[in-house]
């Protein structure tokens, strides 16, 4: 009899044993981790990027258009087979376009420091059907020439750097509308200053007067935008009315500058421009290209 109770008492003692072992082995609740946390010092959308103090926003849209019986953006048929109305005119213009942008933002010492890109990857049939965009003729790549089956082309829309009210890269000029051409993102035949809808290589300053009153003064690149035509009249004008182009290389940035004010009505702004147009030489063949005679007439 006493070996039965202690043997029972014995299995009593291993069965509490048993149950405490079991117990002590259960996992642990661990703590949630934040992986992605909130930034909202500048607005809605920013969030950290881990292990650092720099915010970022994602962001972009997408766009599909179609255009019938008109011109790239909307714009009306000026000239050419569409102006013409003739076979080799496309009755309609698409195309697809998603644009991704990157936002950052980091705080230090001397101020916040800000980093912002754009790029565009589109695809279009802009005068895919026209013998006319077979060849460039020395003018730059036609991007209608890569949207083939399955291509597509990536356009660099702003790219820039922000630090202490200095602007570094390629932004919106001083000189253009708040809107900068494209009020909505969807048409530059706007009236109302120049079509800087892709930004422009530049250095500027802005400085803030306080009650909404800003002054912008900077540097663009005139490379692409309003380097007009310097006809050498020499050549001759063609029925179109053009000839050979005589504009030098570039020599001196555009000077810039604005004054803006904005408040709850609205805002208003003013802005000017100050460009040097130079011709090249006077004795040029077809094109615009130099002669043997160039470098001597001066």
């Amino acid at each position: 009899m006493n070996m039965i109770k202690s043997l029972v008492l014995g299995s009593a003692a291993g069965l509490i044993a048993m149950s405490g072992a079991q117990a002590a082995d259960l996992p642990v609740k661990a703590k949630a981790v934040e992986y992605v946390r909130i930034c909202s010092l500048y607005g809605a959308g920013f969030f950290y990027i881990p292990g650092t103090d720099t915010c970022i926003k994602l962001g972009g849209y997408l766009r599909v258009d179609t255009t019938f019986n008109g011109g790239v953006y909307g714009g009306p048929f000026y000239n050419g087979d569409g102006g013409q109305g003739n076979r080799y005119r496309d009755y309609f213009l698409s195309r697809s376009r998603m644009a991704l942008t990157v936002d950052t933002r980091t705080a230090t010492e001397y101020g916040v420091v800000r980093t912002f890109g754009q790029g565009d990857f589109q695809f279009q049939n802009f005068g895919t059907t026209n013998p006319g965009t077979a060849t460039t003729t020395g003018a730059p790549l036609n991007n209608a020439l890569l949207s083939t089956a399955g291509g597509g082309y990536v356009a660099v829309e702003m790219v820039f750097i922000q630090f202490a009210g200095f602007t570094f890269g390629k932004s919106a000029s001083a000189y253009a509308t708040p809107w900068n051409g494209y009020p909505g993102n969807n048409n530059s035949y706007l009236m109302g200053g120049p079509d800087y809808v892709t930004g422009v290589n530049n250095i500027q300053y802005t400085a803030q007067f306080g009650n909404g009153v800003s002054g912008t003064i900077g540097l663009d690149d005139p490379s692409v935008f309003n380097r007009t035509a310097v006809w050498n009249l020499a050549n001759g004008i063609n029925v179109n009315g053009t000839g050979t182009n005589t504009y030098s290389g570039v020599r001196a940035p555009d000077i810039v500058g604005n004054i803006r004010v904005d408040q709850a009505w609205g805002l208003f702004q003013i802005s000017g421009m100050a460009h040097l147009v130079s011709a090249t030489y006077n004795t040029v063949g077809a094109g615009g290209a130099p002669t043997n005679l160039s470098e001597i007439s001066g």
